[in-house]
């Protein structure tokens, strides 16, 4: 799964909803693009690998709904 992950693609929630685009993948995790963050501030976050149920038309398909996954970033600092 992780090789079929690559730099700049959307990552959409189970119901479609945009969460953010991927800069790469670090070991077990995705590591999102800066203007991802859902702070506003610019800074990186991660979702584990193990939440992506399929990559699809350049997409990046999580487990989680967008508003879940967008929960998950914002407990991350920065």
């Amino acid at each position: 799964m992780m090789h079929d992950i690559s730099e700049h693609m959307d990552i959409v929630g189970s119901d479609g909803g945009m969460v953010g685009r991927v800069d790469k993948v670090e070991g077990e995790r995705i590591k999102l693009t800066k203007d991802s963050d859902p702070h506003g501030m610019g800074h990186h976050h991660y979702l584990p690998v193990s939440a992506v149920q399929s990559t699809q038309g350049g997409k990046v398909m999580l487990q989680m709904s967008a508003s879940e996954a967008k929960q998950q970033l914002q407990q991350q600092m920065g």
